[in-house]
């Protein structure tokens, strides 16, 4: 009786927790599906039909689309170049031998501990010396800062893990050391990769100080920025607000639906293997 209690208590908690968890975010959805004139009017839980205005509205009436294409091309940069560069780090720092490389690869870690405000106006002031301000390089360039840290950690686990055997065995049968850290070391990995992948693009995608102080013109603000503007307007249209901001969480959720058990696996991997 003890554990079928404690089972209906865990059970009840989870969903409570899920419940708690997931009703902000089926709220706004639901309201941004209301008509607008009906927003503040009707708060039943379930309706129908669903009215597409506020995301027409949203969609004719403002900069969103372009700021949708700004956001898309930093994210899908940031996951490429990110990926890249710390396979290619965390790859080095495993298996060339110099002294402090482990210490090397956890200062990287060492930018975490500063609050993103402390990075973004140094950063400000140096993409204006380089020529860089305003530009979408630029918050590429952030957006790299806050997100190779942590990249090449959890795939230095990864490879630090992984047999030298498996190399030397695709090097005897005539691959290059590169070759086989291509052909043998990144298909391994391919749960870290995901991960990394991951990562980089909620850092980026959900990106507002780096986006906010560094990107001054319309036509290249992010979504959170570009969002974050409406609120600022003098007419508040909570609707077009409500369907934007669904949009921005939409390819989150799509995202975590199809790898997250990439995501898990590469998570746990790389904590049990660092």
């Amino acid at each position: 009786m003890k554990e079928i209690a404690a089972r209906v208590g865990l059970y009840v908690a989870v969903i409570l927790i899920c419940i708690y968890s997931f009703f902000p975010i089926y709220w706004m959805i639901l309201s941004s599906l209301r008509p607008p004139e009906k927003l503040f009017l009707d708060t039943s839980l379930v309706f129908w039909p669903p009215d597409l205005s506020s995301y027409k509205s949203l969609l004719q009436l403002t900069n969103y689309p372009a700021n949708f294409l700004n956001s898309v091309l930093m994210a899908m940069a940031t996951i490429v170049v990110a990926t890249t560069l710390s396979s290619f780090i965390a790859y080095g720092a495993t298996r060339l031998r110099f002294r402090g490389k482990t210490t090397l690869v956890a200062s990287m870690l060492f930018a975490y501990m500063f609050p993103p405000l402390m990075l973004v106006i140094p950063m400000s002031a140096l993409f204006r010396i380089a020529g860089l301000a305003d530009s979408l390089w630029g918050l590429l360039i952030a957006h790299l800062a806050i997100s190779l840290p942590l990249a090449v950690w959890l795939l230095w686990g990864f490879f630090k893990s992984m047999p030298f055997d498996l190399e030397e065995a695709a090097m005897v049968d005539g691959c290059s050391q590169f070759g086989a850290f291509i052909k043998v070391v990144l298909p391994l990995s391919a749960p870290g990769l995901i991960t990394v992948g991951i990562f980089s693009f909620l850092l980026s995608w959900a990106d507002y100080v780096f986006a906010l102080i560094l990107i001054m013109s319309d036509d290249r603000k992010t979504l959170p920025v570009g969002l974050a503007s409406m609120l600022g307007a003098q007419d508040l249209r909570w609707g077009e607000i409500l369907a934007g901001a669904t949009l921005i969480a939409l390819p989150l959720f799509v995202i975590f639906m199809f790898c997250y058990r990439y995501f898990v696996a590469g998570l746990t991997a790389g904590a049990l293997k660092g």
